[in-house]
């Protein structure tokens, strides 16, 4: 009798740790950009929990990591280290810029205003919320900082330096919006796919990341793709975005793709 009660009180308290911890999640939902989220901090799944810890300087999964870092310092002085350097602005227009060419049409506010609602409020949703959890608990030290070497863009420096490297939020965002896309025009998806995944390889190439902070924002990117497709307003808005891009489909004004 005293072994069940024991187990009792021991589920119960552990029952009350764990309603205890989502009120929290729920209490402190801070927003970054608070016009820019579909999803609230209670509904994503939570990174701290979805993810192991980061390796550590001694882990043997850290000699990748270096490796990877100095594969991209290489890249650097190349095309593809240009387009990294533009990989690093998603705000504003960047994220539709840089998805524009792969989707097969120009994604501006002016010529796909629904489009372009759609990918805009979901940014923090997969870039803050997605990663928030294990990025402040972590607080895992940047390569850039971790090594004492300049980035491809040292003005993002001294802000990136205060804040955690493990996930990736640029690269949630991309992996995210390349998800959804491909859900509205999958006749483009394998250069959507790459450009969502060129997207964090950026990450590493500049040093604002290592590989595998990239490799664990592309599963926390996916969950919260997941979450959003059970929100209301999600799904209003991206039924209003494949309807317009139907339209443009309609009238061909969305470049076909060429690996069909």
């Amino acid at each position: 009798m005293m072994k069940i009660r024991f187990t009792l009180l021991i589920l119960l308290s552990t029952l009350m740790s764990i309603g205890s911890i989502a009120q929290d999640r729920k209490t402190n939902d801070k927003r970054t950009k608070p016009d820019l989220y579909f999803l609230q901090a209670s509904d994503v799944a939570n990174s701290l929990d979805l993810l192991p810890p980061p390796p550590q300087p001694t882990d043997i999964l850290f000699l990748y990591d270096k490796a990877q870092y100095e594969m991209g310092k290489m890249q650097r002085d190349t095309p593809r280290g240009e387009q990294a350097i533009r990989d690093a602005s998603l705000g504003g227009n960047g994220i539709s810029e840089a998805f524009s060419e792969s989707f097969g049409t120009h994604v501006t506010k002016e010529k796909t205003p629904q489009l372009y609602k759609l990918l805009t409020n979901m940014i923090e949703d997969a870039g803050d919320l997605a990663t928030r959890d294990a990025k402040e608990h972590y607080m895992r030290v940047r390569p850039f900082s971790f090594f004492g070497e300049p980035t491809c863009t040292p003005d993002h420096e001294k802000g990136l330096s205060t804040n955690g490297s493990y996930p990736s939020g640029h690269t949630s965002i991309g992996w995210a919006t390349a998800l959804v896309l491909c859900e509205i025009n999958p006749d483009r998806q394998n250069e959507i796919l790459q450009r969502g995944f060129e997207i964090g390889q950026s990450r590493v190439i500049c040093g604002y990341h290592y590989q595998s902070d990239v490799d664990a924002a592309r599963l926390v990117a996916s969950a919260v793709v997941a979450r959003l497709h059970a929100d209301e307003g999600f799904m209003k808005q991206l039924k209003k975005a494949k309807a317009e891009f139907a339209k443009l489909k309609k009238a061909n004004k969305i470049k076909p793709s060429e690996r069909n």
